[in-house]
Order: structure tokens, then C-alpha cells, then sequence
């Protein structure tokens, strides 16, 4: 299974952007979202970007990312609430996404 990386692209070359995302930098394949400016979102599965991200987006997914970071260490005090708000808002109708 793979987990996208949320990066932000610091410079657009060609086909290829360079990104920095959770504390690495990384040259994308953006041939399928086609080119980025610099400052915006974008999903990174395995070198190549599958689709462009809302701050906020970006945002959720490395709440996300950082939850299951924290499980995987061992730490059983993870506020799962805290790092899925998105999911766990009581105003969010059952089987809705965050952005519906």
C-alpha cells in the first residue's frame, strides 16, 4: 500500500518539480497534474504527483501522517480526535467527506 506525501513545490523544471514535505526535499513527476507554481499543494505517490492540494488539505493529511507516526512509535496517548478532526466533527453527516 502506498501513503501520498503532502509537498509543496518550491520550483517547477519542465515535467519535474521540486518539493519539500515533511522535512525532505524531493524532485516530482508532475506530467499528470501538469506544471505547479511555486507554494502550491500537491499529493506525492512514489515520485510522481496525483493531484493538486488545498492548504487546508495538505494540512489534514500530515495531521493524519503524524497520527499514524506517533501509533506506529509506540505512544499510546495519541489524541486520534485531535489529528482526524476533519472525520470526527459531530456536525459532519455520517458517510459525508470533510469537503462534501
Amino acid at each position: 500500500m502506498c501513503i501520498g506525501i503532502p509537498m509543496q513545490v518550491i520550483e517547477q523544471r519542465d515535467l519535474m518539480a521540486l518539493c519539500r514535505g515533511r522535512g525532505r526535499e524531493e524532485m516530482v513527476n508532475t506530467m499528470l497534474i501538469g506544471p505547479q507554481e511555486p507554494g502550491t499543494w500537491i499529493l506525492n505517490f512514489i515520485g510522481s504527483a496525483r493531484e493538486v492540494l488545498t492548504e487546508e488539505e495538505a494540512k489534514q493529511t500530515n495531521n493524519a501522517l503524524d497520527a499514524l507516526e506517533q501509533i506506529m512509535s509506540g505512544d499510546e496517548e495519541v489524541d486520534i480526535d485531535t489529528y482526524f478532526a476533519d472525520l470526527t466533527d459531530p456536525n459532519r453527516k455520517p458517510g459525508s467527506f470533510p469537503t462534501d
